[in-house]
């Protein structure tokens, strides 16, 4: 049988969605750069005291949407209100299936009237794209995919400069004091003699600037910004330290893209290639359902349900409409237990591997693309679903994002994680013969970081009401 789709994929799995993805060979999120630049210990402390550069120039798919019916496309499949979308300004755009679920969420910049990009994990990219595709709208597409999937060739550069010193560092590129550019808003300023784009913005919920511009003076800028920076304390960061950034701003990179089962999501599974993201994604972790759809998320369960707003018509409207006047998970932070993961390291030394707990990868522990473990109260009962998860050096500890049930997720509250897979594991090369293992945890706010539970969580909101 020729395997040319998703769907092509998942009938040559036996109709099992979910097995296909239990025995994906692919392991966690690929972050196309150097690991460490000097050690990621101090690379995650830059950003708290002094400054970090973020390159993320290399693993995010990008999708130009141009025409007259940008906007109507937009506001036809995403959750969020367009009413004061104008140019120059960035949301956080969520779409959903028919039945209120996620696909995912990406940024969307306003880059010029009737122009938009969206920059994110390739879900919600690929969704729209489609639409604009085979749904009669006046528009034009260009994707320019991750650079594990294009050997490289990036339209532009981009960059992330954050920390307490973000501000000198970027005052002295620019040759004076930079222009007032609100939260989520786009401005520009000069470095090395270029005009770049900027954006008001971060992913570790520090002060700083989102940059980017064409491909071809990527060096140009890197090089001008960490000279800058050479005196306070800029560090670039490598993959392992960014991909624990989301663990202090509260940001889940990847939910389960809610498209592998109903008869409305056929055609755009039949659309979908068998080798891409959503094809290849691995399942991993203690929460085992036979059901794909336990496994979907909603806006809520995201600490999205602020950005739901029902002035439009979308794809997802009417279930969302039902699903709003119910209780909804509350996204956490779920704060380990020292001596339970001191338990899951000192058990590496057992002599007989299957006594081993899971092995935990400093400083992401993610194994899979889509982790999920289950999150136990004390009369062990599943009450919530836990995802990233790392260590913190500038918190000293391990943490994990989770959503829970809402009598569980009241901060200060214990429960308890299963970190492995069931029967000793799947046959993913990452996964090594293991038995699981209860940690147990304290229910943090999410995001945990002090920053951003301060004025930027607040402008966070700000922004979405808008």
């Amino acid at each position: 049988m020729s395997v040319v789709s998703l769907q092509d994929k998942i009938n040559a799995a036996g109709g099992n969605p979910l097995e296909m993805m239990r025995q994906s060979q692919v392991g966690a999120y690929i972050f196309p750069l150097e690991p460490e630049f000097t050690n990621w210990r101090d690379e995650q402390r830059s950003w708290r005291e002094t400054a970090v550069l973020f390159d993320q120039s290399h693993h995010m798919t990008d999708l130009y949407v141009e025409g007259p019916d940008t906007l109507r496309l937009l506001s036809d499949l995403g959750v969020n209100s367009l009413g004061n979308f104008v140019p120059n300004r960035a949301k956080q755009f969520v779409a959903c299936n028919y039945d209120g679920q996620m696909i995912g969420d990406c940024i969307c910049f306003y880059l010029e009237p009737n122009k938009v990009l969206l920059i994110g994990r390739p879900t919600v990219q690929n969704w729209v794209e489609f639409h604009a595709k085979t749904g009669g709208y006046d528009v034009t597409t260009l994707k320019d995919v991750r650079n594990v999937e294009n050997q490289g060739r990036r339209l532009t550069f981009r960059f992330q400069v954050q920390g307490p010193n973000a501000a000198e560092i970027l005052e002295r590129v620019n040759d004076g004091p930079l222009p007032l550019i609100k939260f989520f808003h786009m401005g520009e300023i000069t470095i090395a003699g270029h005009k770049v784009r900027a954006l008001k913005h971060g992913m570790s919920g520090e002060p700083g600037l989102e940059l980017w511009g064409p491909s071809e003076l990527y060096a140009e800028v890197r090089n001008a910004l960490m000279e800058a920076g050479k005196d306070l304390g800029l560090k670039a960061a490598g993959g392992r330290a960014y991909a624990t950034s989301m663990l202090e701003n509260g940001w889940i990179p990847s939910p389960m893209p809610a498209i592998y089962s109903g008869e409305a999501m056929k055609a755009y599974r039949e659309y979908l290639p068998a080798r891409g993201f959503e094809a290849m994604a691995s399942l991993g972790g203690s929460f085992v359902s036979d059901r794909i759809e336990d496994y979907y998320l909603t806006p809520w369960d995201m600490g999205y349900g602020n950005f739901v707003k029902f002035d439009h018509d979308f794809i997802g409207r009417s279930a969302l409409e039902e699903l709003a006047q119910r209780r909804h998970r509350k996204k956490v932070t779920l704060v380990w237990r020292d001596e339970d993961v001191v338990s899951v390291l000192a058990s590496q030394f057992q002599k007989d591997p299957a006594m081993r707990g899971k092995y935990l990868e400093w400083p992401a522990s993610n194994y899979s693309t889509l982790p999920y473990d289950r999150v136990m109260d004390d009369r062990d009962r599943i009450v919530g679903l836990s995802t990233y998860s790392g260590y913190n050096a500038n918190l000293g500890e391990w943490v994990s994002l989770a959503m829970l049930d809402e009598e569980s997720a009241v901060i200060g509250s214990q429960v308890t994680l299963i970190w492995g897979e069931e029967h000793g594991g799947t046959s993913k090369p990452v996964v090594e013969r293991h038995t699981q293992m209860a940690i147990r945890a304290t229910v943090a706010p999410a995001p945990y970081n002090a920053t951003a539970l301060g004025a930027y969580r607040e402008a966070i909101g700000q922004a979405a009401a808008r």
